[in-house]
């Protein structure tokens, strides 16, 4: 089956390249906005050998974490509790983990907070969201269990577990829908399913059909927009491209794909993340960054898209 064609548009930048070399190290990005100067955001980013960076929209290094193997990160900026960021721990196999740390807006560094068990498994996926005032994390397993978890910051780092997901093979990417808790996971070979709040049975709502979607499902984003609409962007890896969804019946609403440029293509594209805003003027209306599967010569890093030019490109402006 041949996947339906796929807009070009051109990345505005790229992060210098991780420090592992000459391996699939490179990860999953998170953004955060700085509102007092968008062009001062930053961007942290996996690498799954080593751990935690930390980007301007620059592409220079701004910090770095020794985390270990992590895997998928995200971020949730809290206000005056500061700008909390979350990734998928797999340094044991057997048990899955959580690294939580605060993040230093003003110097690009990481202090860890803590770290906590996250289940029987060896831990991979990662998402998170500030739901109605309750810091939430999700943590797709490879076994196919997903946990959703209480993250408490006060009085010490603590976790409660709220409910148990699952799907029935191995997952990665997840989204959380900031409006009300909607929880999208990507089951790599079978598709999209979409978990309402409190629901431990899921709906597949994009499948893997060779077309719009080739697998492997990777990177989840999700852009709201209203009430429930917006677009849901998913990592069609099978053909380095990205999906598009519209919200909130998940209707198709174009592909596209980065292309050779300044800053070259993508390929095996696995985390992504997008984010609403002015990021400058690279990004006057959102920035969406991509990891590079083949940074050749260089190790794999990260490009960044302006959300704009994808709307032009894919005809939904």
């Amino acid at each position: 089956m041949v996947s339906l064609p796929a807009s070009v548009v051109a990345a505005s930048g790229e992060t210098e390249p991780v420090g592992t070399a000459n391996e699939d190290a490179a990860d999953d990005p998170a953004i955060w906005r700085n509102p007092a100067d968008p062009a001062q955001s930053l961007i942290v980013a996996t690498d799954k050998k080593a751990g935690l960076y930390v980007y301007g929209l620059d592409g220079k290094r701004r910090g770095f974490f020794a985390a270990g193997l992590v895997n998928n990160v995200d971020l949730v900026d809290l206000g005056e509790e500061g700008v909390i960021v979350a990734a998928s721990d797999r340094n044991d196999p057997a048990n899955a983990a959580i690294q939580v740390f605060r993040l230093d807006t003003a110097t690009g560094e990481l202090s860890l907070l803590g770290k906590a068990q996250a289940g029987a498994g060896e831990g991979y996926g990662f998402c998170m969201a500030n739901i109605g005032g309750e810091l939430r994390a999700y943590s797709p397993l490879k076994n196919g269990t997903v946990t959703e978890i209480a993250i408490d910051l006060a009085p010490t780092l603590s976790f409660r577990s709220l409910r148990s997901l699952r799907v029935a093979t191995q997952p990665e990417g997840c989204v959380v829908d900031p409006r009300d808790g909607t929880l999208y996971v990507g089951e790599e070979m079978r598709g999209i399913w979409r978990f309402a709040p409190g629901e431990t049975e899921g709906e597949l709502v994009a499948e893997t059909d060779g077309r719009q979607l080739v697998a492997d499902v990777e990177g989840l984003a999700i852009w709201p927009e209203a009430t429930d609409g917006g677009f849901l962007v998913a990592s069609s890896q099978g053909d380095n491209a990205y999906a598009l969804y519209r919200l909130p019946d998940m209707a198709p609403a174009g592909r596209f794909r980065i292309g050779a440029g300044t800053f070259g293509a993508t390929q095996e594209t696995d985390g992504i993340d997008l984010a609403p805003g002015s990021f400058g003027a690279d990004y006057p209306d959102g920035l969406f960054v991509a990891q590079d599967g083949d940074n050749s010569p260089q190790a794999q890093n990260f490009k960044l898209v302006s959300w704009e030019a994808i709307l032009d490109a894919t005809g939904n402006r």
